[in-house]
């Protein structure tokens, strides 16, 4: 009963002091500043105005400026090549009107070029003709000058195999017209050439003949070396170990042999300047 009462006494107090801790609101201020100026004018004043869009109107965009791209410049150049470097030009002929030399015919030929294995691939050799070649209404007279070009070549390689040559005849100069022709070497210094290829002597049985002489030699000294202890009183008890070092020397180079012949190189391919050639045409030629 008595907590009842506390709590009557407490909730009637708080109605009595509600009023002094109440806020008045003094707009006076605001009054005064509505009579003396217009709000609404000052924003208007102080904004800058919105544009004026009509619904779904489309919106113009500026057009685009087009971009001009610096043409590209040649990082480099291939050197030129020189006048001996060039293929000759080739005269056109009319088959229809043209003399025919038939393929296989053969001219004897002298170089103007030394050449050799060594010889860089696509150089130019010129050869001038030793003899006149006549076929049906057409000579081909002593001096004529014959081109062509060194397509493959190599030096001296292992397992005993020769260096390489190999030489194409692909135009001749005739009556100041540069003619194209298909013509391959069947002969080189007196020499048979099989399929266009030149080659150096090939040295694989050399070099494993070659390759016995260190064991041949160790035993002949072995040998050597074994009579002369044979001489002694107390030497002799030696001999039998330079027998066998000898021969157990001989016997491992033998066996080997064929395998140290495979490091050994062929014989090297040099053709001085006027060596004769043998060209034979592969395709026939018209000529006017």
């Amino acid at each position: 009963m008595f907590k009842k009462n506390v709590g009557i006494i407490f909730i009637v107090f708080l109605l009595f002091m509600a009023p002094a801790f109440s806020l008045e609101l003094d707009t006076s201020v605001d009054e005064e500043i509505r009579k003396n100026y217009n709000p609404s004018k000052l924003e208007l004043e102080s904004l800058p105005p919105l544009p004026s869009i009509k619904p779904n109107q489309p919106v113009s965009k500026p057009p685009l400026e087009p971009i001009e791209i610096p043409e590209s410049k040649p990082i480099g150049k291939l050197p030129p090549l020189t006048p001996a470097d060039k293929k000759p030009v080739v005269t056109k002929v009319d088959k229809s009107t043209a003399i025919r030399i038939k393929k296989g015919t053969k001219f004897t030929v002298k170089s103007s070029q030394a050449v050799s294995d060594a010889t860089r691939v696509g150089t130019r050799l010129s050869f001038v003709s030793q003899n006149s070649v006549t076929q049906r209404y057409v000579t081909i007279p002593q001096g004529t000058v014959f081109k062509g070009e060194v397509y493959d070549s190599h030096l001296p390689q292992f397992s005993g195999n020769g260096g390489l040559i190999v030489l194409g005849i692909d135009s001749m100069v005739f009556r100041g017209s540069t003619v194209g022709i298909e013509a391959k070497i069947t002969k080189a210094n007196h020499k048979k050439i099989f399929f266009n290829n030149i080659k150096g002597k090939r040295q694989y049985w050399k070099g494993t003949v070659n390759s016995l002489k260190p064991g041949t030699k160790f035993y002949k000294k072995m040998m050597r070396t074994t009579s002369k202890l044979a001489n002694g009183t107390f030497t002799v008890i030696l001999t039998p170990f330079t027998v066998v070092a000898g021969v157990a020397v001989y016997a491992v180079n033998f066996v080997g042999s064929p395998l140290f012949g495979l490091f050994s190189k062929g014989g090297r391919i040099s053709i001085p300047a006027g060596s004769e050639f043998e060209i034979k045409l592969l395709e026939d030629v018209y000529l006017y």
